[in-house]
């Protein structure tokens, strides 16, 4: 049987039991909608968590983009898994106590204003576009390469099984959806990982086959030989400025995602929440240990393939004859002398888009077919679960947040629910357009999004919990500088691949890319926070208060707050 019959046969059981799960978890009201009404289990939530957490970015790209910047592709495993623990152990049991379906939710009582919740409902909007556009694309690069089908059709038909499972279950079929996708997930990353592993180097073990074996040397010696740079030399791709200003990006936008922030509402209390914070990190840690051996697995395993062999024979090559038909794996005979020159700069002869780096390493390491599909499917639940999850939190701020918050507050659930599944639809058509046509790999799409919830959400949340001082006024025109400075510059600087000019307007903002940009928009959110909330009326005494019992350490006690917002 071939490799595409088998991964077929594979992913529809795994559907199927998505499906099966989504139905027997079906909601009918917005409490389940949203939050899975406040009852699941910490265990199945800190791996409903993980496989929110761990995307189409963290599966398919984090590895390839390892594989291709070397050392510079470790700020991704640094940031982001420093976020993580700043979020769980910094914002995440406050916002629990606080006891709101949503960060919008926060900001707005938190700030007694319908404008705070207003503008915080528009930056969850715009970084969960971001977010979800990188998990289209993963979804559309695994169909593309199974259906063998050009990567458009592919994210067409990922943008209709992603709407699918989002409208038929809500959040609570999400979680247990996504708790299942995690060992999908981590079974797909782990196995294949631990047969090239062994295979390479004698080692089952990737984690210490990386440190512990020549592979890294191995690899440096044929990429010098083929006149690339040492894979470990730092700054090569990036400078230091960007390493820095990218995984502090990351790290800051981590606790500032709403998609990932709701999964501690989805629990009966504050203990819960940790715990469950608790055993996502375990989960995580689990692929993020074992990613950076697959990116040299992988670099290693596909040179020695292609590098310096005969065009018409690489070409021949079942795997290569398959991902070329997807436009993403392309040669060009630039010197005409039949050989393939796998290179840096202009001389390389080879196009390969990064983000087929892990679904490609079985097929390249001829591994058996059936985890050649295992990978595929893999890559398919976490971009799924993620992509769900996503599309639940836009669909939560338009719906919750600003129909029923703010513009009709005697809206009924199924008015509520309909709002909120009209937006999900929506939210897929400007995302399978993103996907279609990216500004870089997944994770560099991703790491966009989070540089937007740096620069917006994140500090707004902080000085919310720990500031008693921060006033509504200094929150608004905070989250409104960061986010509009950040759009901004990001869109200047790809101005090429965003909107089809000729070059960049901005090649950068004083050396920063636009994956750090956010940064300098979270500095400015918080001086400008800062000073206008000194400048303008201290928050009403009962927001002081409530913020002091939300910082108290009676962690199983249950908040319940009052609807106190008022319109500015």
């Amino acid at each position: 049987m071939s490799v595409e019959a088998i991964t077929i046969i594979m992913v529809l059981i795994t559907f199927g039991l998505y499906t099966g799960i989504g139905w027997w978890s079906r909601v009918k009201d917005t409490s389940s909608f949203y939050v899975a009404g406040q009852n699941v289990p910490t265990v199945a939530n800190g791996a409903a968590i993980a496989a929110d957490w761990m995307s189409a970015a963290s599966f398919i790209s984090m590895a390839g983009l390892v594989a291709f910047l070397g050392y510079d592709g470790t700020i991704y495993l640094m940031g982001w898994t420093g976020g993580y623990v700043l979020l769980a152990l910094l914002l995440a049991p406050y916002l629990r106590k606080f006891g709101k379906f949503t960060v919008p939710d926060f900001i707005g009582d938190r700030f007694y204003s319908s404008s705070a919740r207003t503008v915080a409902a528009i930056a969850t909007i715009f970084i969960s576009l971001t977010y979800i556009s990188g998990q289209m694309r993963g979804v559309g690069i695994v169909f593309s390469r199974y259906l063998q089908v050009d990567i458009i059709i592919g994210v067409l038909i990922g943008m209709a099984i992603v709407g699918f499972f989002a409208l038929l279950g809500g959040m609570k079929g999400i979680t247990w959806t996504q708790a299942t996708q995690y060992f999908v997930i981590i079974i797909a990353f782990l196995i294949p990982a631990i047969a090239i592993s062994l295979q390479l180097t004698g080692n089952p073990v990737p984690q210490l086959a990386l440190t512990g074996s020549d592979i890294v040397d191995r690899l440096t010696s044929i990429q010098i030989d083929l006149g690339m740079t040492e894979y470990m030399a730092p700054f090569t791709d990036l400078s230091m400025l960007n390493v820095f200003m990218i995984t502090l990006a990351l790290m800051a936008g981590t606790a500032g995602l709403p998609h990932v922030i709701v999964r501690f509402y989805t629990v009966k209390n504050v203990r819960a929440a940790r715990w469950s914070a608790v055993w996502a990190i375990i989960f995580i840690a689990l692929l993020y240990l074992t990613a950076p051996a697959v990116g040299a697995f992988a670099k290693y395993n596909l040179i020695s393939t292609i590098a310096d062999q005969p065009l018409e024979e690489v070409q021949d090559i079942d795997w290569v004859n398959k991902w070329e038909t997807t436009g993403l794996l392309q040669f060009n005979d630039l010197n005409g002398d039949g050989i393939v020159n796998f290179s840096e700069g202009d001389a390389n002869e080879v196009v390969i888009d990064g983000d087929i780096i892990v679904l490609s390493t079985p097929e390249v390491a001829n591994l058996a077919p059936f985890i050649i599909a295992l990978v595929a499917t893999g890559g398919l639940a976490a971009a799924l679960s993620t992509a769900s999850g996503l599309l639940i939190t836009m669909s939560s701020a338009v719906s919750h947040d600003i129909y029923y918050r703010i513009f009709n507050k005697e809206a009924s659930e199924k008015q509520r629910l309909r709002v909120g599944r009209i937006t999900l639809l929506v939210a897929l058509l400007i995302a399978a357009y993103v996907g279609i046509n990216p500004p870089g790999f997944a994770g560099e799409v991703v790491a966009l999004a989070f540089g937007l919830g740096a620069a917006s959400l994140f500090p707004v949340i902080l000085l919310g919990i720990f500031d008693k001082r921060m006033n509504k006024e200094g929150a608004i025109a905070g989250i409104l500088t960061g986010l509009i400075f950040t759009l901004l510059m990001i869109g200047l600087i790809l101005s090429e691949s965003i909107f089809g000019t000729e070059g960049a307007i901005l090649d950068s903002f004083f050396g920063i890319n636009a994956q750090g940009v956010g940064v300098i928009g979270m500095a400015l959110n918080f001086i400008v926070s800062f000073i206008v909330s000194r400048n303008t009326p201290a928050p009403p005494v009962e927001i002081q208060q409530l913020i002091e019992n939300v910082r108290a350490p009676e962690v199983d006690s249950e908040l319940e707050i009052a609807a106190t917002t008022e319109d500015n």
